[in-house]
């Protein structure tokens, strides 16, 4: 059985990883980054964020660090803060967090993300599948799909499906 040393959370706050990972408990958690659909959608929710929501004092950040617990550090694909947070790493919950699955991430995995992003406070809280071109959202009473594709997050409505044909 193979061991993983143990990192301190002042040695991963000190340390750039390339993609970031997360931290959980002690371990260093890799991401699964780096193919087509996911950064498209990525840069896509940006794009319409940036356009639509920042004039409003909305402020969109893709894979920010996010502190959901003391031990415990998540970097979802895309956050979404009311105003400048004026930290470099949030410690209080974002108005929204997307989570855009690969292929290599696993329900396990997932809902353990789901749990700690809900305990934490996450207000809107978005799954991405690009593979199976499916969206959800997720609150206290568990995971939904959007079977039309709008995901909400009052005020606003976002259109994943007018996307779908450009990531495949």
């Amino acid at each position: 059985m193979a061991t993983t040393a143990l990192v301190s959370v002042s040695e991963y706050l000190a340390t750039s990883y390339r993609p970031d990972q997360e931290y959980i408990d002690g371990q260093l958690v890799e991401r699964n980054v780096g193919e087509w659909n996911h950064s498209f959608l990525q840069k896509w929710i940006l794009a319409h964020c940036i356009l639509h929501w920042e004039p409003l004092g909305y402020v969109a950040m893709p894979e920010l660090r996010v502190q959901v617990n003391p031990t415990r550090f998540r970097v979802p694909d895309v956050t979404v803060v009311r105003s400048d947070p004026g930290e470099q790493i949030l410690t209080s919950p974002p108005f929204l967090c997307v989570e855009v699955l690969s292929p290599d991430d696993s329900m396990t995995s997932m809902q353990e993300k789901i749990e700690d992003y809900l305990t934490f406070g996450v207000e809107n809280l978005w799954i991405i599948d690009p593979r199976r071109q499916k969206t959800f959202w997720v609150d206290a009473g568990g995971i939904h799909e959007a079977a039309d594709g709008i995901l909400c997050a009052e005020p606003f409505q976002m259109n994943i499906s007018t996307m779908w044909p450009k990531a495949q």
